[in-house]
């Protein structure tokens, strides 16, 4: 094997335009959630940082917008599938969920296991140390619930 292969093997992938997309919806959703900011201040400030360029803006927006304005409504529905209030979650998990669940109900085309693995590599990035089981259970819960057909369709696919 030449230096070439063995350098090119070593280099990480670069991350896909939505992965980076919610990356940042996270961080704006984040601000919105902690800190009180709006979707205009975030929008202004987050396309400064770095990185930024090779996000999928249109995507950013429609989770950034998307989230803040059916909030309540993606927090009830979480509700109905964790252990605690809604309130008591941490505010990375909170998020994360909110991301995952406003997915599955307004992105049919994305397949919910992408979604649901997309929101568990986010856990894993930015909350705590086990996080990302919590919200692959939850998830998968909010799946069940919105996406019946998929799911069971999967399901039936690997014999459970």
């Amino acid at each position: 094997m030449s230096d070439n292969q063995n350098l090119d093997q070593e280099l990480p992938r670069p991350k896909p335009a939505r992965r980076r997309s919610r990356e940042f919806a996270l961080q704006g959703l984040y601000q919105w959630r902690v800190g009180g900011a709006d979707a205009a201040a975030i929008e202004g400030h987050l396309p400064q940082l770095e990185d930024f360029a090779k996000a999928d803006r249109e995507f950013f927006v429609g989770l950034l917008r998307g989230v803040m304005g059916q909030g309540d409504a993606l927090a009830e529905r979480i509700s109905r599938h964790i252990d605690r209030p809604f309130s008591e979650l941490s505010p990375i998990e909170a998020c994360v969920l909110m991301i995952g669940s406003f997915e599955l109900i307004n992105h049919p085309d994305t397949p919910y296991r992408v979604i649901i693995n997309e929101a568990i590599e986010l856990a894993k990035a930015f909350g705590g140390t086990d996080g990302h089981k919590y919200v692959n259970g939850v998830l998968d819960k909010v799946a069940g619930e919105v996406r019946p057909t998929e799911v069971a369709a999967r399901r039936k696919q690997q014999g459970k």
